[in-house]
Formats: C-alpha cells, structure tokens, sequence
C-alpha cells in the first residue's frame, strides 16, 4: 500500500498506537506533536510543532505530499482535558480549550481536504463521550468535543459526493498518561477512578489501542459505507 496519513498527537497514547497500527496496515505516516516522536522508522516522518501555530497545518500536509507524493488519511487526535466546574473555569480555559482542540481540527481539515479530494481519502477525528452526553464538571472540553462531533457530520455531508468520508471515534475513559496526569489532581484519584469504571459497564478503560484500532477501521476500505458515523468506543457507557 503506498497510503499515506497525517496524525497528530502522535507522541503518546492513542496517537502513538494509531501511527503503529497505521505502519503495520501500509502506510507512510507524517507524525505531528509537539513532544519529540518515539519511531525509529523510515516510513514515519516526524514533525515536531504545535498544532494550535498558525503554520503548523499546512506544514503538516505540506510534509506529508512532499515526503510521499499524496494524502489518503488525516487524524485529528491532538487535544486538552480539562474537568473543572464552570464556577472554576476561567476564560483563559476557554480561550486555551478551544484553540487546542477545535482550531487544529478546523486548519488541518480545510488544508487537508484538496489533496483527499484527489485520492478519495479519509478524515477522522478523535471525539469523546463528552461531546454526545453530559458529564460533570466538563463544560468547556464537552463543548470542544461537540464541536469537533458536529464539523464530522458537517464535512462528511459536504464531501461525500466528492468521495470523501468524514467520521469519528467518541471514546470513553482511556487508560493514558494523558488520563493519568488529570486524575492525579483529583482531591481522591482512587475514588475518582472507582467512578470512572463503575460508569463503564465493561468495568474497565479501553486501551489507547482498541480506539487506535476503531480509528484504522474507520480509515480502510471495510469501513466504504460509513461516513458521518461517531463510533462511540466507550465499554458501553452511553448505552447505560
């Protein structure tokens, strides 16, 4: 296969096994985060940048049609968390939210677009539980996430005659760093996980590799029918 991908966010978690598992199905990759990348691959071209510079969207499809001549897949995966009441949340959280997980989405899909166009390609977008159901004390990246589940239907209608398909994954809690990191400012991180898996029917977070491979999915041929699709990968917690 000589496909090739954008992914951001590539440096951990779901990112880091969404590029392993896209390297494993064929593809070339352009890696976008900015922490330094951890493959030691020829078919994985690093960009280390931040995703909310202005620049930083063109240069990732840019790299990516220079290094490998075309552009069939774009991830967006680059976010923030944040869990704050809204009493506690600032318009700096706000402003900082929605420039983190919003704008990228927006510029790289606009800069991405004419070359999908071309190879009849693919976008997909990591979304969150959050942006299809209420979930205390996250206002704002609930927004964020509601935002990046609306421009998924938005585009998918838009392109689809085009040969475009615009979908995205609403995972759950995952077991990350990224994850991790916000629980350990909870007042009690073991209660606050005792909650976490108690709303996942499965009793436990998904792996970053059981949403990487909802993303891969939702990026190859087996998925041809789908677009518009927000595939919640969540251990059952909005079926509750």
């Amino acid at each position: 296969m000589d496909s090739t991908a954008v992914v951001t966010g590539a440096a951990r978690g779901i990112g880091k096994d969404v590029v392993t598992r896209l390297r494993a199905a064929g593809y070339r990759v352009v890696a976008v985060d900015i922490a330094p990348l951890p493959f030691q691959d020829d078919g994985v071209v690093p960009l280390i940048a931040d995703v909310t510079a202005p620049r930083t969207p063109q240069a990732a499809i840019d790299l990516a049609l220079s290094s490998f001549g075309r552009l069939d897949l774009l991830v967006n995966n680059a976010a923030r968390f944040l869990r704050r009441p809204i009493l506690e949340t600032t318009d700096d959280d706000f402003d900082t939210l929605f420039a983190t997980n919003v704008r990228p989405v927006f510029r790289l899909s606009r800069a991405a677009l004419p070359a999908l166009v071309e190879t009849r390609g693919c976008i997909v977008n990591t979304a969150s539980i959050s942006g299809l159901i209420g979930v205390p004390n996250q206002s704002v990246y609930a927004m964020t996430k509601g935002a990046i589940v609306q421009l998924t239907r938005q585009l998918a209608i838009e392109y689809a005659a085009r040969g475009v398909r615009v979908n995205a994954v609403a995972p759950g809690a995952v077991d990350t760093e990224f994850m991790a990191e916000a629980r350990a400012s909870d007042p009690d991180p073991a209660a606050s996980l005792a909650v976490t898996l108690s709303n996942h029917p499965i009793g436990r977070m998904s792996t970053p590799d059981e949403v990487a491979r909802a993303i891969v999915f939702l990026a190859s041929p087996e998925s041809a029918g789908i677009t518009g699709t927000i595939l919640s990968v969540d251990g059952g917690y909005i079926a509750r």
